[in-house]
């Protein structure tokens, strides 16, 4: 029996697929762009680059989402031609007879973490992609956890100001309101900062490590955002850490260290006393990991 797994991750910027080992390491891997219009084929590229005709255990799938694991279908915001898409049937006819398993992206970078990277060891947490957007997943009791149509822990969406900034999602004031980088750079933006068309979060890090007054209290405010969602999930699924991890959380301390002042006010019950915050280590193979996780 072989022991590689086809781990695809399926999102709207990129789409990756890699072969991983048992142990959880990434044998051989390969990344394309996401195309604008049916992406399918896209798919197929990918996974025939990867795989080159090795025999594999099983295939698991990382989705952004909407997903919809009961019923293996997939409803990405960003790639709307892909409206409630079959992809787990789609996967499972290129491998018949191979075990094809399918949950959201955060829920796999949570996994992943989880098995390979800084949330090794825990048995309840949170992993968070702090990122355009801000997804998320749940490890509880050692196992991912999806809920009732696989899309638990979708912290991005956690309110955290009632009268807050239209969402996506049709709601206001969630965590991606105000933690997502281009929502982050358009308050700065706002509030007076001074900045080229195309400035991106990675140029907002670099001035609020420069100093720079506004860039600073545009991470303040992601990072207590941030902070009040950990704190509230911890509350509800008695978790012991979070792992943040995205392109936002690459500014280090600038996020982390107004997310865990803020779990000093906001996480006070006497349960999460021991309450972890920890960067990610997995990087962009989180949700590969997480993927091959979901067969071992």
């Amino acid at each position: 029996m072989t022991d590689l797994v086809l781990a695809l991750d399926f999102g709207g910027t990129k789409i990756a697929a890699a072969l991983v080992d048992r142990s959880g390491a990434v044998v051989r891997s390969s990344r394309v762009p996401t195309p604008s219009l049916d992406p399918w084929d896209a798919v197929v590229s990918v996974v025939s680059t990867v795989v080159r005709g090795d025999v594999v255990s099983g295939v698991g799938i990382a989705s952004a989402g909407p997903v919809d694991t009961v019923q293996g279908t997939v409803s990405p915001i960003n790639v709307p031609s892909w409206e409630a898409f079959p992809l787990r049937s789609a996967v499972s006819s290129l491998f018949p007879g191979v075990p094809v398993e399918l949950a959201g992206d955060g829920v796999c970078m949570a996994l992943g973490e989880h098995w390979r990277g800084a949330g090794q060891g825990s048995t309840f947490m949170v992993g968070l992609v702090v990122s355009t957007g801000v997804g998320g997943g749940l490890v509880l009791d050692g196992r991912p956890f999806g809920g009732r149509t696989g899309n638990a822990g979708h912290i991005g969406h956690v309110v955290v100001d009632p009268d807050g900034a239209p969402c996506t999602c049709g709601g206001r004031g969630c965590v991606e309101t105000i933690a997502g980088g281009p929502r982050m750079v358009a308050w700065a933006r706002r509030a007076g900062w001074q900045a080229p068309d195309d400035a991106d979060a990675a140029l907002l890090a670099a001035a609020a490590l420069a100093g720079e007054e506004i860039p600073l209290e545009a991470f303040e405010r992601a990072g207590q955002a941030v902070g009040m969602a950990i704190a509230g999930a911890a509350a509800v699924c008695d978790l012991e850490l979070a792992v943040i991890g995205g392109g936002v959380a690459q500014a280090g301390e600038l996020l982390f260290e107004p997310v865990r002042r803020t779990l000093k006010t906001h996480a006070g019950l006497s349960y999460l006393a021991g309450l972890e915050v920890r960067a990610a280590e997995l990087g962009g193979e989180a949700g590969l990991v997480g993927a091959a996780a979901l067969v071992r």
